[in-house]
């Protein structure tokens, strides 16, 4: 067996097309990776609770996952009633965030996540862009407690508007990324999915240099930075791809599988 490597994938337009559906050739190529020894992480900005799904698709039963873009790791364990344990989740307080942001992007739908709930919101979103159940809740309640991450939406705007709104804001305290459509995450200031990744990394104890990862979007900056081997979709937006030490093929046509091709066997 080759020495084991660490091989963090994002989720959505990475290792699943924009409609959700995991193609029978990528669970395919997850699973030699695996079974050549190899570590396999998600790393997502989906809440736990829609990451689950992925993994028991994916066949990933044991190791780590990285949910709401490094705000929260969990180890995953099959004897837990949950089917995980919850090793990390960094929290900050919204309500500074979600002042400047309310005023900016009056009409935007506001969402909160509830780690392993799922997400309370002002209003309901489109539907299939929330994990769980979302629960409508006073605006004021989405201010009240600390959270792992703050979501603002407007199915009406472009991720063009979003990225001018939030510069001309200047967010502080927080760190943020603004998705494919007018999609944008707030997460505590140093939380990203390279910092999780590094501590998932010293975990399993591999070297930097065998560090293999993949993603399509701004919320995978940094986790493409980290990687020893960052590798952008041919999807996503050229600054993501400037940033990649290389760019695979679109995810409509299955470009993860010569990525993951690329990783030594035995």
């Amino acid at each position: 067996m080759s020495t084991p490597y660490l091989v963090c994938l994002d989720i959505d337009g990475t290792t699943v097309d924009h409609d959700g559906r995991l193609h029978e050739p990528v669970r395919t190529a997850v699973q030699e990776v695996m079974a050549a020894g190899h570590h396999v992480v998600l790393a997502t900005g989906r809440a736990v609770v829609g990451t689950l799904p992925m993994l028991e698709a994916l066949g990933i039963t044991t190791g780590y996952a990285v949910c709401a873009n490094g705000a929260i790791t969990v180890r995953l364990d099959a004897g837990a009633d949950a089917g995980y344990e919850l090793l990390e989740a960094v929290t900050f307080d919204p309500a500074p965030a979600l002042r400047v942001l309310r005023a900016e992007f009056p009409t935007a739908l506001v969402a909160v996540e509830e780690v392993g709930v799922g997400f309370k919101v002002s209003a309901p979103f489109p539907d299939g862009e929330l994990d769980g159940t979302p629960r409508v809740v006073p605006f004021e309640e989405l201010m009240a407690h600390p959270v792992t991450r703050l979501t603002i939406r407007d199915p009406e705007s472009t991720s063009e508007a979003f990225v001018a709104g939030t510069e001309r804001i200047g967010l502080h305290g927080v760190e943020y990324a603004v998705g494919w459509s007018a999609w944008l995450d707030i997460t505590p200031e140093g939380v990203s999915k390279g910092a999780a990744l590094e501590h998932v990394r010293r975990l399993l104890d591999v070297e930097p240099a065998l560090t293999v990862a993949v993603g399509d979007q701004r919320n995978d900056l940094e986790m493409l930075r980290w990687a020893a081997r960052g590798v952008a979709m041919g999807n996503a937006p050229d600054e993501v791809k400037d940033v990649a030490d290389e760019v695979a093929g679109h995810v409509d046509e299955d470009g993860l599988v010569a990525v993951l091709a690329a990783v030594p066997r035995g």
